[in-house]
């Protein structure tokens, strides 16, 4: 069935891991008919956490869509993962929803990915709902954690609902009513009196509210101090779209409590995608428009043992499977073919996906996240999802001699599923490293290279790329003569070696008078020279900075050679080289530290610990401040999963390469002695 762009709406549940979000979405499957039994979470029968490696830890890792048709509008929830190593599946369901869910336990109260979740919804201008989880259970404090809302984000906090002490009751405040869940049926019941004094108060706080959002509305709550459910629903949509104001819905999605006052309140008061904010394009921005040439976002790929389908929202236009759209990335038409409907991992096939609505599209592998698909000649193209950029690395390799294209085939297929980490082959390092959001994004990334690709790798520290140079002038001969009967080999230079600090290549120079070494064998000295400077004295890192000048030497008119000159530089490097002084350079990077200001002490003391120097702060002007710290990169390897500790997971950081600087001398000594060890492995 296609349904009508006011009759859809596109909600993402975002918040901390364990809040209960892929339950509520579960919950609310089950209510509506859409699944016969509901899943648990423990049970690993979910249908949002299908995945094997959600099934074993028990978490969301993925972004799944949970399609729910009630009261003739179609819902499309998008679970979130809430651990924060997976916060590039958040940025995929932001592209697509237009309002958002945030889901905290009645337990915990605002934790670490609540604010997270606001401050992503914040940076969107997203219209948005708290939901109170799990207000049934054991040290459940709706009032607590309420409060704990209002003095966080101020007045815009407004409660539709409420649950009775108990929490086996909630009511629904903008109709006035209550109710339970009776042997697996929602049951309406009176308002009890111990609950009665509460929700008055609180449903005048909803009615003014609503009121404060539009004038005709204000004027007849101060005349009668009192709105309809309708008129409260109008106001409330008005400020939730406007971001005035934040209704607090509340339940137990375990039982369905609260499950049905949820679907009621989402449709009455999330604005359909008509009415979101219009997609951000490369050259401003496209509304969402049933009549325009059709136009789709690609906001997720999903890649598994069933088969490639590319997730889709429909901006402009309705999306048919009989039609050709054109990808600016590519520059080339692709044929759509079968439409889905995704419900977890089951695809159910559609004739078209209507605008607003969230689709799928099946065995498409030259689309990847983030495409545009638009009509010919149409000239979209919308602004890619904004990924945080990755800053935990390590190196991969695999555990079995010989399948590192294996390994890194593996990988690349992930990361059409999951932009958000990088593979590079650090020719340098001879490494190939996975830089990820953390530990346990890495983790999954090599379970699943197991378990879908049948290869094992293996995790290790990413090396350092040093330097070396040289701080003293130095002059040598290296002298190659052989004799094996017949013509043998000769080849005579004089060298001297300079440091250079204006150029990092090597420079070559000659200096040769009188004819004492022919000029034909200058290329074969300057190339063994550039080859020697690949592995310097003290731990075979590359030489930079250094300036050689061949000045003098000998030949023999018949047994002289290219490759005896070439050995012959190769041996005035090697007896030059450890008499210059050398030293170790350590590459060294810019730290951006953001962090809240109470964190600011812990973070700058572990800066100086790691032989960084503060270089200032920027305040952000919402209690937050910016960091910036120059810093040795191999003092940096654990930094992410270090800061994550020290600041309860709220600081964020980028790190990027600007020089090379002397390295001192016990940093220098470490370094050299872990070259050895490396070489004699």
């Amino acid at each position: 069935m296609s349904y009508s762009v006011q009759s859809i709406r596109n909600i993402c549940l975002l918040g901390h891991s364990g809040s209960g979000k892929t339950t509520l979405a579960e919950s609310l499957l089950f209510v509506t008919g859409a699944i016969d039994r509901m899943g648990k979470t423990p049970d690993g029968n979910t249908t949002c956490d299908y995945d094997a490696e959600e099934v074993k830890r028990q978490i969301s890792i993925s972004l799944a869509v949970a399609p729910i048709v009630y009261k003739g509008v179609k819902i499309n929830v998008l679970d979130c993962p809430g651990a924060f190593d997976f916060a590039g599946e958040v940025m995929e369901a932001l592209a697509a929803a237009d309002a958002a869910v945030i889901v905290c336990s009645a337990k915990d109260g605002v934790s670490v990915g609540l604010e997270k979740a606001w401050k992503y919804c914040e940076s969107r201008n997203m219209p948005r709902f708290f939901y109170i989880s799990k207000t049934d259970e054991d040290n459940a404090d709706f009032a607590g954690t309420l409060a704990a809302l209002r003095e966080k984000y101020g007045s815009s906090i407004a409660p539709v609902n409420a649950p009775a002490p108990d929490g086996k009751i909630v009511a629904d405040l903008v109709t006035n009513k209550a109710y339970e869940i009776v042997k697996g049926k929602r049951v309406e019941k009176p308002i009890p009196g111990d609950m009665a004094d509460e929700v008055e108060s609180l449903r005048a706080e909803l009615m003014e509210a609503a009121a404060g959002t539009d004038e005709e509305l204000m004027e007849k709550f101060f005349d009668v101090m009192e709105l309809t459910p309708e008129e409260i629903a109008k106001g409330m949509r008005i400020g939730v779209r406007e971001g005035t104001v934040v209704p607090v819905l509340c339940g137990s999605a375990i039982t369905g409590l609260g499950s049905v006052m949820f679907l009621d309140n989402v449709i009455a008061m999330a604005p359909n995608p008509a009415e979101g904010a219009p997609m951000e394009t490369e050259e401003g921005t496209l509304a969402v428009d049933p009549s325009g040439a059709p136009a789709a976002f690609v906001f997720k790929t999903v890649a598994d043992q069933y088969g490639k389908y590319t997730l889709i929202k429909a901006i402009s236009g309705t999306i048919t499977s009989d039609l050709s759209l054109y990808n600016p990335r590519t520059n080339s038409t692709e044929k759509l073919g079968r439409l889905y409907t995704m419900k977890g991992k089951k695809a159910e096939e559609v004739k078209e996906i209507a605008c607003g609505d969230i689709g799928a599209i099946g065995k498409m592998d030259k689309v990847k996240t983030s495409d545009t698909l638009c009509a010919s000649g149409s000239n979209v193209e919308f602004k890619p999802i904004p990924f945080a950029e990755p800053c935990y690395s390590v190196a991969i390799a695999p555990k079995t001699r010989g399948q590192d294209d294996k390994v890194a085939q593996g990988l690349y297929r992930l990361n059409d599923e999951d932009p958000s980490f990088s593979l590079v082959n650090n020719a340098e390092t001879h490494q190939m490293v996975l830089t990820g959001a953390g530990d346990i994004q890495v983790d999954v990334l090599v379970s699943k290279l197991k378990s879908r690709f049948n290869v094992e790798a293996v995790l290790s520290e990413t090396r350092v790329p040093y330097r070396e140079k040289i701080r003293k002038t130095v002059q040598k001969q290296g002298r190659h003569k052989k004799q094996t009967g017949g013509s043998g080999q000769f080849g005579d230079v004089w060298v001297r070696f300079e440091p250079n600090p204006d150029e990092e290549q090597m420079v070559f120079a000659e200096e040769v008078f009188g004819g004492s070494v022919p000029k034909n064998f200058f290329p074969a000295v300057e190339k063994g020279l550039r080859e020697a400077c690949v592995h310097g004295p003290l731990a075979g890192y590359p030489v930079v900075n250094l300036k050689t000048v061949l000045y003098d030497g000998s030949y023999h008119p018949v047994d002289s050679s290219e490759i005896a000159f070439k050995t012959a530089a190769q041996l005035a490097y090697k007896a030059a080289m450890p008499e210059a002084n050398p030293v170790l350079l350590e590459p060294i990077g810019e730290l951006k530290v953001t962090i809240p200001d109470s964190y600011m002490g812990d973070v700058m003391g572990d800066i100086t610990k790691r032989r960084g120097r503060v270089m200032g702060m920027n305040p952000t002007g919402d209690g937050e401040q910016v960091l910036e710290a120059e810093v040795p990169m191999a003092e940096m390897t654990s930094y992410a999963i270090d800061l994550r500790a020290m600041t309860q997971s709220r600081g964020s950081f980028t790190f990027h390469f600007i020089r090379y600087e002397d390295c001192p001398p016990a940093a220098q000594a470490k370094a050299i002695e872990a070259a050895k060890a490396l070489n004699e492995n």
